[in-house]
């Protein structure tokens, strides 16, 4: 459920008393923050909370928060309240409890997203908001890593001899690191749109540094899209597909959302 490098230690190792570690890239954390800053403070849901450093950052930020998690026993900040949570089932909190959810890298790691956002438009009050990330395979890097390998750098092959792997660093918690279900920008704001989110913004974590090697592709793939007749540009998202945020983006692609207010006409 929740997203891990496979470079990065497991949780539950070191020293117990230790700070709690980003899950998500730190840049994320940044963006998310930024995002966030502007709104008047309120009730806040981590989920996934991994460790609870992104909680940690904006309960410090002013922000009343909670978190879930489906490992709750890897939390490590104790002034937080943290519950059991699993994003493919029925979260344990009110209808409208929350006025900001936050959700970093966990919809790649679970068989259903469209049960995760359910839950968050029932979760979430009236005019609250959702920060949601997950990993960018439309930027320019993965589309050629695609055209070349047949998958992408945040979802390899899962061959029995990486679950044996995984398995033996992770035991019964290898979903921190399986990544088994590649959520493009077109699928995720339809997922929104269909449970009644309006996407206000797209964001990326940071422009990846060798981007110019792909400045030929990219600008005949922003040519092609002018060329594009104005109702299909609308109607297949084209000019957001060739935006910075998505095209020219880092790994890791941030949606910020709203649940109308009550009555408000979509």
């Amino acid at each position: 459920m929740k997203a891990q490098t496979s470079e990065r230690m497991s949780p539950t190792a070191g020293d117990p008393n230790r700070a709690p570690v980003p899950i998500a890239r730190p840049e994320i954390h940044k963006t998310v923050a930024g995002i966030l800053d502007p709104f008047p403070r309120g009730k806040l849901l981590d989920v996934p909370a991994g460790e609870g450093a992104l909680s940690q950052r904006l309960s410090e930020a002013g922000f009343e928060v909670q978190a879930c998690d489906l490992y709750p026993e890897i939390f490590r900040v104790p002034e937080i309240a943290v519950r059991r949570g699993d994003l493919s089932g029925i979260l344990p909190y009110a209808d409208g409890e929350f006025n900001y959810i936050t959700c970093l890298e966990g919809l790649e790691h679970i068989e259903n997203p469209h049960q995760a956002i359910r839950e968050f438009a029932r979760i979430l009050a009236p005019g609250g908001h959702l920060v949601i990330s997950v990993p960018n395979i439309l930027n320019i890097e993965e589309r050629v890593k695609w055209l070349l390998n047949g998958y992408t750098s945040h979802f390899k092959p899962i061959s029995q001899e990486h679950l044996r792997m995984r398995h033996e660093q992770w035991g019964e918690k290898e979903e921190v690191v399986l990544h088994i279900n590649p959520i493009a920008y077109t699928e995720l704001r339809y997922i929104l749109e269909k449970y009644g989110f309006e996407v206000l913004g797209t964001f990326r974590d940071k422009p990846k540094p060798n981007i110019w090697l792909y400045w030929p592709i990219v600008a005949a793939i922003r040519f092609f899209a002018r060329l594009t007749p104005e109702r299909k540009r609308r109607e297949r998202w084209t000019e957001d597909l060739a935006s910075d945020a998505v095209l020219l983006g880092g790994n890791t692609l941030v949606l910020h959302a709203a649940k109308p207010l009550a009555g408000a006409r979509q």
